[in-house]
């Protein structure tokens, strides 16, 4: 009688516990590895020689106030006026009413709490200007201000930059903006010259390794956003990257990216915390494969293992086993 192979990982007499008696050859493992980093050397040398690097050059501030001043001044007054998606938020960089993603009474969001409080009117704007050795009079005028002028003033000027069809910012006698002009246009010099990305990376240390502020006033603006979509990068677009032009990225994402596109997920307003439980469910499933009866037993079912090892297999082929002789009971 032949018996299926046994799928535990304990030894018997099953296919995979009897020893190998196929053909075999020697295998110098040193000289294979030695060989394949040799080519791939010469391969990646020879195509680096040619192509050149597939990365693109690092997205900055100071890219974005040149080639798109508007929309940088457009960004830094809604910091200001405290209207920009990451004014609003809610954790883990301010307490936003509302602004978190919940299933029933699940709030994953805000369990975590506020780690990175952001006022983006002072980390964005404010804090940045009060770093240049000539701080600009505008800043104290703003600090001074009541909240109703604040709102005033970054109303007014808000509605004149989308009235403005060029690449030059409205007069600052164009209308009641406070001390908001100045202000702008100080910060759009900063950027200019490069000093503002240093400003929002500094974290008081020789080294400026926190670019979570840059790149959140980026995300607030249109720049970066017209940049993903360029590249296919948003999330109706299915696209994922490592690094910029480093296409395709990270393969693994693309459950993640999958469920963005189909319905109801699509549509859902907490999309991202319930697509989040379902690869999390997915996750632990995967992790617990081998004790779940039933799907453990999924090779054995469909063995498509064996046309991966045929080789293995047409060696070792079942053999009849004869159970033990039963012991009889002395009388």
């Amino acid at each position: 009688m032949n018996r299926s192979p046994n799928m535990s990982w304990r030894a018997g007499d099953d296919l995979a516990s009897r020893p190998w008696r196929g053909r075999v050859r020697d295998y110098d493992l040193f000289k294979e590895v030695t060989i394949g980093f040799i080519v791939v050397a010469l391969i990646t040398i020879g195509l680096v020689a040619v192509f050149g690097s597939p990365d693109e050059p690092s997205i900055t501030l100071q890219n974005w106030s040149t080639s798109q001043p508007v929309d940088f001044a457009t960004t830094a007054t809604a910091e200001l006026a405290g209207t920009s998606d990451t004014a609003g938020y809610g954790p883990p960089y301010n307490s936003t009413a509302g602004a978190t993603q919940t299933l029933g009474s699940l709030d994953l969001q805000s369990m975590s709490g506020v780690r990175i409080p952001i006022d983006t009117a002072k980390a964005f704007v404010i804090g940045p200007l009060e770093t240049l050795p000539a701080v600009p009079t505008a800043v104290a005028t703003w600090s001074a201000a009541s909240a109703a002028d604040k709102t005033k003033w970054t109303t007014n000027y808000s509605k004149a930059l989308a009235a403005e069809k060029g690449t030059t910012l409205p007069a600052a006698d164009s209308g009641d903006y406070g001390p908001v002009p100045e202000l702008i246009s100080s910060l759009s010099a900063m950027s200019n010259r490069g000093a503002l990305d240093g400003a929002l990376a500094n974290e008081g240390g020789f080294y400026n390794l926190n670019y979570t502020p840059a790149i959140l006033f980026l995300g607030d603006g249109t720049y970066f956003q017209n940049l993903a979509a360029d590249q296919h990068l948003t999330g109706d677009q299915w696209g994922m990257m490592n690094e910029t032009g480093n296409y395709p990225g990270q393969s693994w994402l693309w459950l993640f990216s999958f469920f963005y596109q189909v319905e109801p997920f699509a549509s859902l307003p907490n999309a991202d915390l319930v697509i989040v439980l379902i690869m999390a469910v997915l996750t632990i499933l995967l992790a617990l494969l081998p004790f779940i009866p039933g799907l453990r037993t999924i090779p054995k079912w469909i063995p498509l293992h064996r046309l991966v090892w045929r080789d293995y297999y047409k060696h070792q082929r079942p053999v009849a086993t004869v159970p033990p002789p039963a012991e009889h009971k002395a009388h």
